[in-house]
C-alpha cells in the first residue's frame, strides 16, 4: 500500500494504490474519504487487482472545493487517463455520479472495461435525496454540490443509458436513499446494468459491508479485466 499525490492543475489530490495487477478505481461517496476502502482494496488485491484509492477534490487530504460535479468529473477524468488502460471504476454516491458524468466523454469511457456504481442512480428523485441528507444533519453541508448533481439527471441518466460496458448497480439495504423504481430504470435504459444486493448495508456500503463489496467487486471486476481465477 502507497500513498501518492496527483497533481491535476488546480488542485492535488492524494490516492492510495494497493495490490498489484489491473487497476480498479475506487471513488468515495460525499463527506468520506479514500480510507473507507482500505478494507475493501486489501481484499480486492488477493484477487490479483490494483486499486487506486482517490480523496476527491474537496475530501479528505486533496486539496480544492467540492462544489460542481464537472469538476470532480474532469479530474476522475485525469486519473483514468493516467492509468494503464483498460480499468475498472467504482464510484459510490458522489463518486458515481462523477464516474458517469466522466463517461460522457467517448476518449474516459474506451479506456473503462466496466462501471460499479455503488448504491447510485444517475437521476435519483431529487426530493427523496434532499429528505435524506437532511435527516443526517448534511443538507447545508452540501447544498451546492446537491443541486447542481440533481439538477443534471436527465443528462446523466442519458449517459448512462449509452455507456456500452457491462455497468453493476450495488444496493444497500433498508438504509439507503435509493428506490426500487430508480434502479429498475437504470436497468431499462441500459440493458447492460445488472444489480446485487449486499445484505446488512445502508448506503455507504464500503463502511458497512466491506468483505462482501469486495467479494462482489472483485469476482465481477476480474471478469471484465480478464484475469482467470487461480
Amino acid at each position: 500500500m502507497v500513498d501518492v499525490s496527483l497533481e491535476l492543475g488546480d488542485v492535488t489530490l492524494r490516492a492510495t494504490v494497493t495490490g498489484a495487477g489491473p487497476t480498479v478505481v475506487l471513488l468515495h461517496a460525499g463527506g468520506e474519504h479514500r480510507g473507507v476502502w482500505a478494507p475493501v482494496a486489501a481484499r480486492i488485491a488477493e484477487h490479483g487487482l490494483r486499486t487506486v484509492a482517490v480523496d476527491l477534490r474537496g475530501h479528505g487530504a486533496s486539496s480544492g472545493t467540492a462544489a460542481r460535479l464537472r469538476d470532480i468529473a474532469g479530474d476522475v477524468t485525469e486519473v483514468v487517463v493516467g492509468e494503464r488502460a483498460p480499468v475498472v471504476v467504482v464510484g459510490a454516491s458522489l463518486g458515481g455520479f462523477a464516474a458517469i458524468a466522466a463517461l460522457a466523454e467517448p476518449f474516459v469511457a474506451e479506456r473503462v472495461a466496466g462501471l460499479v456504481l455503488v448504491d447510485v442512480v444517475p437521476d435519483p428523485d431529487p426530493e427523496r435525496v434532499r429528505s435524506w441528507l437532511a435527516e443526517r444533519g448534511l443538507r447545508d453541508q452540501y447544498a451546492e454540490l446537491t443541486e447542481d448533481i440533481l439538477g443534471q439527471g436527465s443528462e446523466l441518466l442519458s449517459v448512462a443509458a449509452r455507456l456500452d460496458m457491462p455497468i453493476l448497480l450495488v444496493r444497500g439495504g433498508a438504509e439507503s436513499p435509493l428506490s426500487d423504481d430508480e434502479a429498475d430504470r437504470l436497468c431499462m435504459v441500459n440493458p447492460r446494468v445488472t444489480v446485487a444486493g449486499v445484505s446488512g448495508a445502508g448506503h455507504l456500503v464500503a463502511r458497512d459491508a466491506p468483505a462482501e463489496l469486495a467479494r462482489v467487486l472483485s469476482t465481477h471486476a476480474a471478469g471484465w479485466l480478464g484475469i482467470i481465477p487461480d
